[in-house]
Parts: structure tokens; C-alpha cells; sequence
């Protein structure tokens, strides 16, 4: 273990592991739960976008807060206010009463979720960064692998709610290891007197801009195809007539693969470059999302979620990755608070667009429209976006331009 890494062990990565897992628990319990409150797709998809559509319209304003808060405030504000709303989930009885605390849990998590990505990304060096951040990824899908079947099996022996309630139990542990263990970096304390300045957008844009939006579009792509896994498979499976438990053992086998792989996309972001990871991964995730409906057994569903996995796996943490080479210095948790809005709205539209098209022309199409998400992520990402791996791009530029003689 690298000293980058031991520095992050207590402070996030066991806390992210704890709040992972409960997001785990509730991926194969909350759509199925929403159809059983008498919601049909397309409310199951509102109940589950609820909390994208949180993360997404909080996102610019804690990254703005940020300066003024402080990391560690952010931190344990998002961690509290998601263990909160998340617990309640367990105890609403109707399905507006779902959407509203699951968009709280989405507000919950942008303060945690980009309190996090600002820290490591000011913790660690740029070399480094790849690595640091791949494994901050995996320890998400290691939460996601292992807790659907939890979830699963509690639903299954005590009741839907139940699995909800523990999900946000999880989450109050996380912040109590939070409160205890996160300290600001230096430089990162509160500032007294630090406006909400929007400048920080065009800083980052300046001279740089296709590539940013560029980025940007792949993004929303790539996270509207990871969105809409998780809750094309549960569904698809109950359609298929499989119970809760078999619902939760095909999605945490799918998170298996991925988890498996995050140190290896680290390694190939900070060898080879970000789009060596990221181009193979949304590729692989469309051709699995493809697969979907022609599968008709428990074991052909598994065969497509492990594929989806495989191919999520691959491109741990390449977008948080992107985005923190593509922050300008001093402007970090600002222009992170700015690229995970980006992306967040991509995770927000996918539960809904998923949910009212299934209405419309059935789950089984659906799964099959949603692979170009995959498609497109990777063709913006290939033929349109630079890297940003400081020693992949310096190569490319001194092969593109000649030395000048002296």
C-alpha cells in the first residue's frame, strides 16, 4: 500500500466502502419496491432518479460552498443528511413520500460524493492520481458488489423495507468514521471571505474549451449507460419471474467483475492514458447492454451483467480521473462541483428515460436502445477529446511537432 493510500484508509476509503454498500443494498430492493407501492415503470424510474436529480441540482452550488465550508463540514453534512433520508425510505408507505427523501439522499450525496473527489484530488500527486482515484472507484463497486444480495436476502427474509432501513444505517456509520477520523488538508480550511464565484467556468475553459465539452458529452453518455444498468437488470429480472434474492445475486456478480478490476484500470489510466481505460469500457458496457434482451434464463441475465460489470470494471474511476486533470489549480472543488453536475444529469435522465420508454415499447427494447449510450460514450471519447495524462499528451505533442534547432 502506497503512502498516498494509508493516508486516505480511515478518512475516506472505509467510510466510502460503509456508504457504498448501502447504496449496494437498495440497487435490486428500491424499483422492485416502488411496483409494489402500486408505481408502474416509469414511477419506479422517478423513484430511482429522484436522488440523481438531487445530486445533480446541488452539485455547482457545493462545489462553489466548498471554499467556505471546508471539506470536512462538507463531508459529514452529506454523510448525515443521506443516513437520514435513507433510513426514512424504509418507513414512507407511498411513493411521493420516495421521491422526496431519495431526492434529500441525492443532495446528501453531492456534498459527500464531491467533498470526496475534491479531497483526493488535492491529497495526491498528478502521477499518482490515476491510481489513487481507480482504487477510490473500486471501493464503491466493492460496496455495490457486496450488497445487492444482502439486499436481496433481507428483502427476501424480512421485508423490502427492511433492506432500506440497514442501507441507511450503513450510511450513519460512515458518518461517525467521518466525524472522527476527516481533518481539512492544509489550505483547504473554511474561508471566511470567499464569495460564490462563478468565474471558476471560464478559468476552465479558456484555451481548452472543445475539450472540455468534448469530455463534458462523454460523460453524460458514459453515465447515463452506467445509470441505467441499475435499473434495467433488477427490473428485466423480476419480469423474468426471478425472486428478490436471485435479483440481488445476479447484480452483486456483476459488481464481482468490476470490483476485480479497478487496480488494473489505474494502472493502464496512469500508464497508458485515460482514454486506454475509458474507450474499452463504454464499449463493452453498450455490447452487454445489447445482450440483455435476448436473454430469457436466470444464467443468460447473469451472463450479460457479468459482461456489463467486465466492462464497467475497466474504466473505474476514468471519469472522476478526467475531471480532476482538467481542473484548473486553486479551482478544484469549483470545477469539480461543475463536472459532476455534468455527469450527474446524465445518471439523472437515465432512470427516467429508461422508466417511460419501458412504458412505451417494453423493457426488453429498452435494454437494447440504451446500448448506443455505450456507443456514443466511446466514439466521443476516441475521436473528439485529447488526453489529459500529463506524460501521454507530451509525447503525442512532441511526435505531432518537431524540434525547433538551436
Amino acid at each position: 500500500m502506497t503512502s498516498e493510500h494509508r493516508r486516505l484508509v480511515l478518512s475516506v476509503y472505509i467510510p466510502t466502502l460503509l456508504l457504498s454498500f448501502g447504496q449496494g443494498v437498495m440497487i435490486p430492493v428500491l424499483p422492485i419496491y416502488a411496483t409494489r407501492l402500486g408505481g408502474d415503470y416509469g414511477l419506479a424510474g422517478v423513484v430511482v432518479a429522484a436522488a440523481w436529480i438531487g445530486t445533480t441540482l446541488f452539485d455547482m452550488p457545493t462545489g462553489l460552498l466548498l471554499p467556505r465550508i471546508g471539506y470536512r463540514r462538507a463531508m459529514l453534512l452529506g454523510a448525515g443528511v443521506f443516513a437520514a433520508a435513507t433510513t426514512a425510505l424504509g418507513l414512507a408507505e407511498a411513493i411521493p413520500a420516495l421521491i422526496i427523501l431519495r431526492f434529500l439522499a441525492g443532495v446528501g450525496t453531492a456534498f459527500w460524493g464531491l467533498s470526496r473527489h475534491a479531497f483526493i484530488t488535492q491529497a495526491v500527486p498528478p502521477a499518482a492520481r490515476g491510481r489513487v482515484i481507480s482504487v477510490f472507484g473500486g471501493i464503491n463497486r466493492l460496496g455495490h458488489f457486496t450488497g445487492p444480495a444482502v439486499g436481496g436476502l433481507i428483502g427476501k427474509l424480512y421485508g423490502l423495507p427492511t433492506a432500506l432501513i440497514v442501507s441507511g444505517a450503513l450510511a450513519g456509520m460512515a458518518f461517525v468514521l467521518a466525524v472522527v477520523f476527516v481533518r481539512d488538508l492544509p489550505g483547504t480550511a473554511p474561508a471566511s471571505r470567499h464569495g460564490l464565484d462563478l468565474s471558476v467556468l471560464r478559468e476552465a475553459v479558456a484555451g481548452n474549451h472543445r475539450n472540455v465539452v468534448a469530455a463534458g458529452t462523454a460523460q453524460i453518455f458514459g453515465q447515463m449507460i452506467r445509470a441505467s444498468r441499475q435499473i434495467v437488470i433488477p427490473l428485466y429480472a423480476n419480469s423474468l419471474g426471478l425472486d428478490d434474492f436471485q435479483v440481488g445475486q445476479i447484480v452483486s456478480a456483476s459488481s464481482l467483475v468490476d470490483v476485480l478490476l479497478f487496480v488494473p484500470a489505474g494502472i493502464v489510466m496512469d500508464r497508458f492514458g485515460r482514454k486506454a481505460a475509458a474507450v474499452p469500457s463504454f464499449t463493452i458496457m453498450g455490447l452487454g447492454m445489447a445482450l440483455v434482451p435476448f436473454t430469457e434464463t436466470y444464467w443468460t441475465l447473469m451472463a450479460a451483467a457479468l459482461l456489463l460489470g467486465f466492462g464497467n470494471g475497466i474504466g473505474s474511476g476514468t471519469m472522476m480521473t478526467l475531471g480532476a486533470d482538467l481542473a484548473p489549480p486553486g479551482r478544484t472543488g469549483e470545477f469539480l462541483g461543475i463536472w459532476r453536475f455534468i455527469g450527474d444529469t446524465g445518471q439523472a435522465i437515465a432512470p427516467l428515460a429508461v422508466g417511460q420508454l419501458a412504458n412505451l415499447i417494453g423493457l426488453a427494447l429498452t435494454a437494447g436502445a440504451t446500448a448506443g449510450l455505450g456507443l456514443l460514450a466511446a466514439g466521443t471519447l476516441t475521436f473528439f477529446v485529447r488526453e489529459t495524462h500529463q506524460a501521454r499528451a507530451a509525447g503525442r505533442a512532441g511526435l505531432a511537432r518537431p524540434a525547433k534547432r538551436v
